[in-house]
């Protein structure tokens, strides 16, 4: 009985069968309810998440800039004059697309080719190899055998685009000079056009031909535009210089490009490989002003690269312009006069070392520099004559020992350590060092003459700067004793004369300006050396902005060239609206009172109207203005020249000057730096004192003939302000 009920509960074979098939079925249909359950929430994910995205890549819209060569900013003078425009010339230029072949641009250039002229100099032996490859693919690539073909391919450790590489060079090696010569003048200018075409980006038109494309190619261009896909006939710009100054600086033309060493700079700042910018001083420095805002253009392209609508984003904006601080009328009498005397002295007497003159005027209230001048004497192979160049850079990179003019410096000096006080009277007189021979002032060579400050400035005594030097090392003066001085002198003579911009850079608003030379570690005698202008070096600038802070009172201001930042001017000769006025940039004030600043004005007054005073043959009979100022000499070594120059290390002489006019109110700051004038040391020519004389002349000459005309004089009203003056920019901010 129970085991007849055992096996009515048992499953059958069938049974258990349907009920395995059904879970199975069970599994394998939530399987499939899960897979479909994934694939919408994917499609839905892809679809709504998503979508935009892979619809923009279909569509590939791509925000580009567009190169409409936007005109570059223009640059004037104080007073409006032009010096720097640009020139409009007719173009055409050609953009290639993503998709396009380079069957296509050459069917470009063949018609072009028809159209116009195009200049074959620069087609290069690479250019013409790579143009006779493209003529002739087939024939150029049969020339390689098969075995150097597996040769190259067989190079595991060599990517695909390299094997490609090195056999498109071996190609371009079974070229020879008989197939590239038997191209025909027809194909070199189709090459010529091409290579053009081919140099560009994608999207970003190329210059073909500019500047000297005739009416009659611009116009058979621009009629036959819809033939030639991707040629426009457009409006180019060249850059057009109005004066010889050196500083204005250069720009790259649309062929040269971005400069290779500033390429990744420029490319992250949204320029063009093709945009032109500065290379040097103004245009240099004021790049993102004058630049300009180009047009910003939206390709939208299908999946092939073809565009299928531009859409404007920002219209391109013209570059603005500068209106410098140079008076180009002062500025061109100054190129003529420095010149003048470079050619006089280079062709005169005791030369060999000498080639070069600097002059720097600027308002030393502001800083304005009203005129810069460099000239270099240079021997003209075809005309067997010296001319001159331009090397107004110098005046802020070339540096030289500056001699007396710098003795101001060193009684200020004397004064802020307490070495000396004010109307202080020593004795000069030769001073006799043990081991050394005598050291004298020029204009006492064997006496003893008692010299106050101002005394020693108006004579120009070396004596009286050296015994400040002995007391500010903490040491005195022995006939025939050691020269004992504590070496640590010369860093308290360097920070005060930095406090007037001597020996650290000016802070003026052009690129690479140099700081001079401050050897380390000078022994006593180089003390001395230093406290008469005879060891340290300086720049022409640094001389300026030194008188400029004698002259206003005791402010170091930075010197700069550029006055305004204006609008575009709407005709090229009107100017445009104030953009931004450069504000004047005082960096310190010298740690030295008002009344002893005054001694120092003083000294330098009675330099130029004192019998005695060393520019007094110059300056005593000035009209119409009273002026001051300090003359300098240094001895020094050439070594400009290449070692196996016969004049390499021998003794040569610098000369030097500075000044401010008038005196009583000044308005112009003045230096002059003159090196290697003569190679007698006994016969020295005095340009500095005399090129000193005729610019002041003719500053006054001309301010008085702009008043009597109702025209603004060249010098701006600019007065110093209060340190807590809002317009006043410091140093760091």
């Amino acid at each position: 009985m129970n085991r007849r009920r055992r096996s009515s509960k048992q499953e059958t074979p069938k049974q258990r069968f349907r009920k395995n098939t059904t879970f199975r079925m069970n599994i394998l249909f939530f399987t499939i309810f899960l897979l479909f359950s994934s694939l919408v929430l994917r499609l839905g994910y892809l679809q709504i998440v998503k979508g935009e995205d892979y619809k923009r890549e279909i569509e590939r819209k791509e925000e580009i800039s567009v190169n409409t060569s936007v005109p570059r900013g223009r640059i004037y003078d104080r007073n409006g004059e032009i010096l720097v425009g640009n020139e409009p010339k007719r173009a055409i230029t050609y953009t290639k697309k993503q998709s396009t072949k380079p069957e296509e641009m050459l069917e470009v250039a063949r018609s072009l080719a028809e159209l116009i002229e195009k200049d074959e100099e620069e087609v290069t032996t690479r250019d013409k190899k790579d143009f006779w490859i493209l003529l002739n693919k087939d024939e150029a690539y049969d020339r390689v055998s098969d075995k150097e073909k597996k040769a190259i391919n067989s190079d595991e450790t060599k990517t695909k685009t390299q094997r490609q590489r090195e056999l498109d060079s071996l190609v371009r090696d079974k070229i020879t000079e008989e197939d590239l010569n038997a191209m025909t003048d027809e194909e070199l200018e189709v090459l010529a056009i091409y290579r053009e075409m081919s140099s560009g980006y994608n999207y970003s038109p190329q210059i073909i031909k500019s500047g000297d494309v005739t009416p009659e190619e611009y116009a058979k261009v621009s009629e036959r535009l819809h033939e030639l896909p991707g040629v426009n006939t457009t409006t180019d710009w060249e850059r057009v210089k109005n004066s010889e100054l050196a500083i204005l600086g250069n720009t790259t033309t649309p062929k040269t490009g971005l400069p290779s060493e500033k390429l990744e700079y420029y490319l992250s700042r949204g320029y063009s490989r093709n945009d032109r910018v500065g290379t040097s001083f103004i245009e240099e420095q004021y790049e993102s002003v004058l630049q300009g805002q180009k047009t910003i253009a939206k390709n939208i392209t299908d999946k092939a690269g073809n565009v299928l609508e531009t859409v404007p984003v920002q219209e391109g904006q013209p570059g603005k312009d500068l209106v410098l601080s140079i008076d180009n009328e002062l500025q061109k009498k100054a190129e003529e006069v420095v010149s003048r005397h470079v050619l006089a002295i280079k062709n005169g007497r005791n030369s060999q070392m000498f080639d070069r003159i600097f002059f720097v005027m600027m308002d030393p209230n502001n800083g304005e520099i009203i005129s810069m001048v460099g000239k270099q004497a240079y021997y003209d192979q075809e005309s067997g004559r010296y001319k001159v160049r331009d090397r107004t850079f110098g005046t802020f990179q070339d540096a030289y020992e500056a001699g007396s003019t710098v003795k101001m410096a060193t009684v200020l000096a004397g004064y802020e350590h307490g070495a000396i006080h004010a109307g202080q009277t020593m004795i000069d007189e030769p001073l006799h060092f043990r081991g050394t021979s005598p050291k004298r002032s020029l204009f006492n060579q064997y006496g003893r003459v008692a010299v106050t400050d101002l005394t020693a400035i108006t004579r120009s005594s070396n004596v009286y700067m050296w015994k400040i030097a002995i007391a500010l090392g903490g040491g005195s003066y022995v006939r025939n004793g050691p020269l004992a001085i504590d070496t640590q002198a010369i860093d308290r003579f360097r920070d005060s004369f930095a406090g007037f911009g001597l020996g650290v850079p000016t802070g003026i608003d052009l690129p690479n300006e140099a700081a001079g030379q401050s050897p380390a570690k000078p022994d006593a005698n180089k003390i001395l050396d230093f406290a008469i202008g005879q060891y340290d070096t300086y720049t022409t600038m640094q001389l300026a902005q030194y008188v400029s802070t004698i002259a206003n009172g005791g402010y170091r201001v930075a010197p700069r060239v550029v006055k305004e930042i204006r609008e575009p001017s709407p005709d090229g000769k009107t100017l445009g609206p104030i953009a931004t006025e450069v504000p004047a940039r005082y960096l310190n004030r010298i740690d030295n009172s008002d009344g002893q600043i005054d001694r120092m004005k003083q000294g330098m007054y009675t330099v130029y109207y004192n019998p005695r005073g060393t520019a007094y043959s110059t300056f005593k009979d000035t009209k119409g203005y009273k002026a001051a100022g300090k003359t300098g000499t240094a001895q020094r070594n050439y070594y400009e020249a290449d070692r196996n120059d016969p004049w390499f290390g021998k003794p040569t002489i610098n000369v030097s000057h500075v000044g401010f006019a008038p005196y009583e109110d000044p308005e112009i700051a003045y230096a002059i730096l003159a090196p290697n004038v003569s190679s007698n040391t006994g016969y020295i020519p005095h340009p500095n004192n005399e090129i000193a004389r005729e610019m002041t002349d003719f500053y006054f000459e001309l301010k008085k003939q702009r008043i009597k005309d109702g025209e603004a004089g060249p010098n701006t009203e600019g007065t110093l302000k209060e340190s807590s003056d809002d317009t006043v920019i410091r140093e760091g901010e």
